[in-house]
């Protein structure tokens, strides 16, 4: 099962919020076989600007991270296809264009679930249902991607 992960979880993951979402988001990570993870490129230059914007990462300290990132999972590139069905989906489902993005290169990447925080939990398109970890509401699919 292919799960990309949204630049909040990873952002969780680097200690950046409330401890209570890093735990959640490190604990993912460590429960979900690092097989089926996948990373949008998009996430990756998103979690820089917060690396170095709020975190106050120096560029090279934020370059490592996202670099150790990268080895860690496959990076999934977004393509022309991909960047045109975000323009849809901004417009269809009034998504934030760079959200759009992350969704569509998970669809076009065959990922079955999107974990965020940012998107409608439960929400399907393409095959990829958005799963927000942080919610309230157990989803099925949640617990059995963490066994």
């Amino acid at each position: 099962m292919r799960v990309a992960l949204d630049t909040n979880i990873l952002a969780y993951a680097e200690g950046l919020g409330d401890a209570a979402r890093c735990q959640v988001a490190r604990g993912l990570i460590e429960r979900v076989p690092a097989e089926s993870i996948f990373l949008p490129a998009q996430t990756l230059g998103e979690l820089y600007r917060v690396l170095t914007s709020k975190k106050g990462q120096k560029n090279s300290q934020a370059r490592e991270v996202i670099l150790a990132w990268a080895d860690a999972f496959e990076v999934l590139d977004s393509s022309w296809l991909a960047f045109q069905s975000a323009l849809d989906l901004t417009v269809d489902h009034q998504f934030q264009i760079w959200d759009a993005l992350i969704l569509a290169v998970a669809a076009e990447h065959r990922c079955r679930y999107l974990l965020t925080e940012d998107l409608q939990h439960g929400f399907t398109w393409r095959g990829v249902s958005i799963l927000n970890p942080f919610s309230r509401v157990d989803h099925p699919a949640l617990k059995s991607l963490l066994g």
